[in-house]
Order: C-alpha cells, then sequence, then structure tokens
C-alpha cells in the first residue's frame, strides 16, 4: 500500500520560493519534498482555528500547508519569513 502524500505548491508558494536566496533553496525544499512521506514531521504545529492547516520552522522560514489527508494531498500555500508568516 502507498503510504506517500502527493505534494502540491501553490502559485503564491512557488513566488516566495523563487524571493528566497539559493542557499534558503537549498534547505526548504528538500523539507517540503519530505512532507509527502511524513506530512506531520516532529516540530510542526497544527495552526490555531484551522482545521487542517499546520507549519514546520525552517530556520527563519516557515513553510504553511494543509493536510488533507482522505485524498492523501499536502499542499503547500506559503514559505514565508517568520514575521511575515502568520499576516
Amino acid at each position: 500500500m502507498n503510504e506517500t502524500y502527493e505534494v502540491i505548491i501553490t502559485n503564491s508558494a512557488r513566488k516566495d520560493i523563487r524571493k528566497l536566496s539559493p542557499l534558503e533553496v537549498k534547505k526548504i525544499v528538500p523539507s517540503i519534498r519530505s512532507l509527502a512521506n511524513n506530512p506531520r514531521p516532529s516540530g510542526c504545529k497544527k495552526l490555531v482555528n484551522t482545521l487542517n492547516s499546520y507549519r514546520v520552522r525552517m530556520g527563519n522560514y516557515r513553510i504553511l500547508y494543509c493536510i488533507e489527508d482522505r485524498i492523501r494531498i499536502v499542499e503547500v500555500s506559503a514559505v514565508k519569513h517568520r514575521r511575515d508568516a502568520y499576516e
């Protein structure tokens, strides 16, 4: 049985990633890919007042995403600096 999730990166998240330095991209992209195998890694936090939204810390950046367990999809909605992540 295939236990992996499909990771979808929204256009706005792609735009966020393009704005990052190459060094940050090297750290963040593998972290996003790993969500396919483990959508709730240690250190992830469920966002308050949301049904299925989570965030993962990567240094000063936050990867914001939703998990749809029923259809096995992780949708990355944003990659933001911590000061901008929760606006």
